[in-house]
């Protein structure tokens, strides 16, 4: 019971005071009128009954910011999240169906169940096997995609055609006059305007504007949504096949979706200057996935913009996302009869909108600046998210297995540098800086990795190849400075060489290792100094030995790494 306590967040929120409740409430209507038409949106985009979004900010919400670490996260539908679910459902059922209803309680059910137990068991480093290059490329697809999928919405259309004859019959429809326009304000109350609830206004005047032209005779509309609150869902059993079909969108869900909070998490406790728990992250967003299945709706997630829209108002504790839910509840008991005449055509360009902020190519150019293997790796998960769309997880698993590939090959092969001085004083790469040795008949290395079974086999055979090429080596000096651990193949590897290396009368020299590793090692009885095994505790120490192989500048008893 004591474990579970660190869930129970909610009991270090301030005590609720008349200034601290009037700065709550603010900042909760603040992202309750960007809220209320989002979620409407983005249930569309995930092919689930528009009401639904609605109903994802409401319990859902409560349990995530009860139980999380950061608790001014806006959690509810998110793009990206929706986007995965619409693709994992794809050719399953018929969007807004009964059948895709239930399909969709389902992936929240396993996205949310991954979430909770992994949060239970500590496991947030989890999420690190999704890179910041595999999750930038997923995004920037994913955006294009949603984008494109909005375009037929915004013009009224059933489907995209090249046909360039048939522009003229959409674009001059009430659908096209709608969306587009809808499409150019929001752009402009975005630049100009950029704290105004754009969309909230937009829809407004497209509602009444609608109601007056009798847009509905011309167009789709939203429709009368059911008012009041969702009633418990109990979604049936949709046998083996089917839920061997959602596991690993449910996966993909999990990590994505959790990525997208952890981005707004670690923004917030970074403000706070309070440490961020993922796992109590993890535990309070499978919370609020398990609520949304029950509730009859999807997997929800953390929006960024909204999360940092609530911190840009002001919110001071968890009070603020309680009051954007009670403004939400008053929207869904009140409001619905209002929505009921928005264009469809609205819908998509808030959608758009919504979306157009995470479509930044720049990334990849400043991704390249910094490393050429992470843009690749985003380039391939950019590449197969299109190109496997609508299924479009595939393209993070791809990243994934692409990262740590990268990450396994750079473990098999540590650098390994052959050390020198240089003239600042230091040891640096030899034959980068074109430096003298710093004795003869001595190779000086160090390996900057840990020494265990996966770099044991590249250190063995950087000095036995060393040897080869140079058989009058006498002395070997190992600076074991960046060397932090070592496991039962490294301490093998490690008294093979130092035999083999005593019975060819070569000497080994080890400067700087560390605690945990000569411990291992000297249990192991595999340091114990002798004629042919020199230790130091630091690397002046060691130099001013070496120095006395051959004479040296005076100096070099000063340089260290």
């Amino acid at each position: 019971m004591a474990d579970m306590q660190r869930f129970f967040t909610f009991r270090q929120w301030p005590r609720l005071t008349a200034p601290l409740a009037r700065t709550e409430v603010l900042a909760g209507l603040t992202v309750a009128l960007v809220m209320v038409p989002q979620a409407v949106a983005y249930a569309g985009l995930a092919g689930m009954p528009l009401v639904t979004g609605l109903y994802t900010c409401l319990i859902p919400a409560l349990l995530a910011v009860l139980f999380g670490s950061a608790n001014r996260l806006s959690v509810g539908p998110a793009a990206l999240t929706c986007v995965l679910i619409a693709a994992s459902l794809t050719g399953m059922a018929e969007p807004g169906s009964p059948e895709w209803v239930a399909l969709a309680v389902w992936l929240s059910l396993l996205s949310g169940a991954i979430q909770l137990l992994l949060g239970l068991g500590s496991y947030g480093w989890l999420i690190n096997l999704v890179s910041a290059p595999v999750m930038m490329g997923f995004t920037q697809a994913a955006s294009l995609l949603i984008m494109a999928s909005q375009v037929p919405g915004l013009l009224g259309v059933k489907a995209w055609s090249w046909d360039v004859q048939s522009w003229p019959v959409w674009l001059s429809g009430w659908p096209a006059w709608f969306g587009l326009g809808s499409l150019a304000v929001l752009l402009l109350l975005r630049h100009f305007k950029p704290r105004w609830p754009g969309i909230m206004i937009v829809m407004g005047l497209a509602s009444a504007i609608a109601y007056v032209t009798d847009y509905q005779n011309h167009g789709a509309v939203v429709g009368l949504l059911p008012s009041g609150l969702p009633d418990f869902y109990w979604p049936a059993w949709p046998g083996l096949d089917t839920l061997n079909q959602l596991w690993v969108p449910a996966m993909v869900i999990a990590l994505v979706s959790f990525l997208e909070t952890a981005s707004s998490a670690r923004i917030e406790c970074r403000r706070d200057g309070k440490r961020w728990d993922d796992s109590t992250e993890l535990f309070s967003q499978g919370l609020a996935k398990i609520a949304s299945a029950f509730s009859g709706s999807f997997a929800t997630s953390t929006s960024f913009s909204r999360s940092a829209l609530m911190l840009y108002a002001g919110a001071r504790s968890g009070w603020a996302v309680v009051a954007s839910v009670g403004f939400v509840l008053l929207a869904l008991l009140l409001l619905m009869p209002a929505l009921q005449f928005v264009p469809r055509s609205v819908m998509s360009a808030a959608v758009i909108v919504a979306v157009l902020n995470l479509f930044q190519p720049r990334q990849f150019l400043n991704l390249w600046r910094v490393g050429r293997i992470e843009t690749m790796t985003a380039g391939i998960t950019f590449a197969m998210t299109l190109l496997t769309a609508p299924r479009i997880y595939w393209g993070v698993m791809t990243g994934v297995l692409v990262g740590l590939s990268h990450f396994l090959h750079t473990r098999l092969h540590p650098r390994i540098i052959e050390v020198g001085l240089h003239p600042d004083g230091s040891l640096r790469d030899r034959h980068l800086w074109k430096l003298s040795p710093l004795a003869p008949q001595l190779y000086a290395l160090r390996m900057d990795a840990e020494l265990d079974f996966a770099a044991a086999s590249e250190f063995d055979r950087a000095i036995t190849d060393h040897l080869a090429q140079h058989p009058d080596v006498k002395h070997v000096a190992l600076f074991a400075q960046p060397i932090n651990r070592i496991d039962v193949t490294g301490v093998e590897t490690f008294g093979q060489l130092h035999r083999q290396l005593a019975s060819r009368g070569i000497t080994l020299h080890i400067s700087g290792i560390k605690l945990p590793v000569e411990t291992t090692l000297r249990r192991a009885g595999e340091l114990v100094e002798g004629r042919h095994l020199k230790l130091y505790r630091t690397d002046a120490e060691a130099l001013q030995a070496l120095k006395e192989l051959d004479p040296l500048p005076a100096d070099i008893a000063a340089a260290a790494i």
